[in-house]
C-alpha cells in the first residue's frame, strides 16, 4: 500500500535550487561566449554555416 512521502527540509530544498541556479549560470555564460565569439569571427572551435546571399536570377 502506498504511504505519503517525507517532507523535505527547507535547506535541502535550497541547496537543489542553487544547484540548478548555478548550472543554468554557467550555460547561460558559455552560450554568451559563443555568441560573442561568432560576431566578432574569431570562433575556431566548431563549425557554423555561413548565410548566402540570393541574387535576383536566382529566385527565378
Amino acid at each position: 500500500m502506498a504511504c505519503p512521502k517525507k517532507k523535505t527540509s527547507k535547506s535541502k530544498r535550497s541547496m537543489r535550487r542553487a544547484v540548478w541556479k548555478r548550472q543554468a549560470a554557467l550555460q547561460a555564460q558559455r552560450a554568451l561566449s559563443i555568441g560573442k565569439s561568432i560576431l566578432t569571427e574569431r570562433a575556431q572551435g566548431f563549425y557554423f554555416p555561413e548565410a548566402e546571399e540570393e541574387t535576383e536570377d536566382e529566385q527565378e
